[in-house]
């Protein structure tokens, strides 16, 4: 009886709570708070494919690894070089269809038709074409990319205004990609790699883009719809909102004068240039197909990781509410260290071909809880770079009156491709280093000590470099939680004052 009584007083507690905040901040209902994360798995589904692109570029079309790395690195460039335009159109988008769900539908239709253009047809270019063909669509699924992006990040801010919720958000969207990319990870692995011999059929292309699609296109239906209430003018910034001219000189006039913006570039364009490096699709070929002899087991391990890596997810959400995000940020930062130390040691030191399901050793033991432990570190970590963009954009508007939400994302956006464009190029120079200058290695390419330390370089340490860069930059990152909850504050006062200004210059202009 008295845990029930207990329970009911929690309760009240937590209900004045919400009734409280919901009194100085804008709060989204629970179902936004679930619902409007899926654009960014759909957004990552597109990513998902396009991280293949590289066999296709080289095993297929024929352009040879180190080729097809740089012409991946050069269109990556190019996509910084649409955010600015993006950014013009994002910012002046405040029609009666709302700023986000117009460059949904944009992003969508534009990925979709690029690449069922690049995959189907490229290969069937006469060979003097296709690298010139290859570039020009490429280009043109980098525009849709480019849109997806940066809506993901001006939804965010419009959804809610609470310090508290723009973490679950986050947390919520990197639960979603878990999932996502664990199954589809076993659906290459289990299902279509085996289908059609590896990755150097064409046909792996057609299904694997019909799929991506679908998938993606529901999980864009599912975000529009959860946006579309919170997707109105009164909402952007303090309200009713001046068009602001977007170009390369005002993103840099924003990047130079907004602080929180530069320490956060840096720690997320270097963690960004190291997820796509040790992210890159050649990289569980290397560890599980070569290093360890199993490339089966990277989709049942990603299928294990599935819960423990949610679990620890919702664990750094929680303590991302009570501390802020920033606070959470640098612990689980601090924990990928720790345990990928811990992992590059074990490897390096044991023997990783002991490492097998059917052989459950030492080896297999600490691999796997050293695998689920450095993925939830690395999801909770990567679920808390978001949040802290629509942060970025409320201080910007709290400094300068400006709500600019697709600068600040295209800003953001500009230098984080112009970092990580290189990481295809890393791994295509690191491989073509150790010999694979023709195509990439694949699950039947024999072990050699030069691919054990190629995939020690692309899996440990260049994330090791980043997340070290990351420490070092959040020591200087003002947005505390505290200091969140006085901006907002404030924002609200001039959003109050904006829209009785408003109101008395309509009974004037009636008057008249």
């Amino acid at each position: 009886m008295k845990d029930k009584t207990s329970r009911q007083i929690k309760k009240e507690q937590r209900a004045l709570e919400i009734a409280e905040r919901e009194k100085k901040f804008r709060r989204a209902k629970k179902w936004q708070i679930l619902l409007f994360p899926t654009i960014g798995t759909a957004h990552n589904a597109f990513m998902f494919l396009m991280m293949l692109v590289s066999f296709y570029a080289a095993g297929i079309v024929g352009l040879g690894t180190v080729v097809a790395s740089m012409v991946l690195t050069g269109t990556r460039i190019f996509d910084g070089i649409t955010d600015p335009i993006v950014a013009v159109i994002a910012d002046k988008t405040e029609g009666k269809h709302g700023k986000v769900r117009p460059l949904i539908i944009m992003a969508y239709l534009i990925m979709s038709a690029a690449v069922l253009i690049l995959f189907f047809t490229t290969h069937k270019v006469p060979e003097g074409m296709r690298l010139i063909y290859f570039i020009a669509v490429y280009c043109i699924y980098i525009i849709g990319y480019t849109i997806s992006s940066i809506v993901g990040p001006i939804g965010k801010t419009i959804i809610t205004t609470d310090p508290e919720q723009r973490p679950v958000l986050g947390g919520t969207e990197a639960i979603y990609n878990s999932v996502y990319f664990a199954l589809a990870s076993v659906y290459l692995s289990k299902y279509l790699a085996p289908k059609h011999g590896g990755y150097n059929n064409e046909t792996f292309f057609h299904e694997l883009t019909i799929t991506t699609i679908i998938i993606a296109g529901i999980f864009y239906v599912i975000s529009f719809i959860a946006i579309r209430e919170s997707d109105r003018i009164e909402n952007f910034g303090v309200g009713a909102n001046k068009q602001h001219k977007v170009s390369i000189k005002n993103m840099w006039k924003v990047l130079k004068g907004n602080r929180p913006l530069q320490v956060f570039i840096l720690a997320a364009t270097t963690d960004k240039l190291s997820m796509q490096a040790a992210g890159n699709q050649v990289v569980p070929i290397l560890l599980f197909g070569i290093i360890i002899g199993n490339y089966g087991m990277f989709g049942t391990m990603q299928t294990i990781a599935l819960v423990p890596n949610i679990l620890l997810l919702l664990i750094g959400m929680r303590y991302a509410k009570k501390f802020g995000t920033k606070q959470a940020y640098v612990a689980a930062t601090w924990a990928c260290i720790v345990i990928y130390t811990s992992w590059f040691f074990l490897l390096w030191l044991g023997d990783p071909t002991q490492i097998d399901l059917n052989n459950i050793g030492f080896m297999t033991i600490a691999f796997i809880t050293l695998h689920l432990l450095g993925g939830g570190a690395r999801m909770i970590s990567t679920g808390l770079v978001q949040p802290m963009l629509p942060d970025i954009t409320d201080y910007e508007t709290h400094k300068s009156g400006k709500f600019v939400p697709g600068t600040i994302s295209a800003t953001y956006s500009f230098i984080d491709k112009m970092v990580s464009s290189f990481s295809q190029t890393i791994v295509g120079l690191t491989l073509s280093f150790i010999g694979f200058k023709a195509a990439f290695p694949d699950i039947n390419t024999p072990y050699s000590n030069n691919i054990f330390w190629a995939t020690m370089f692309l899996d440990y340490g260049i994330l090791m470099f980043a997340w070290i860069a990351s420490l070092i930059a959040m020591k200087f990152y003002p947005l505390t939680k505290e200091r969140m909850e006085e901006i907002q504050a404030d924002l609200d006062i001039r959003r109050k004052e904006n829209d009785l200004s408003n109101l008395e210059d309509e009974v004037v202009d009636r008057l008249s």
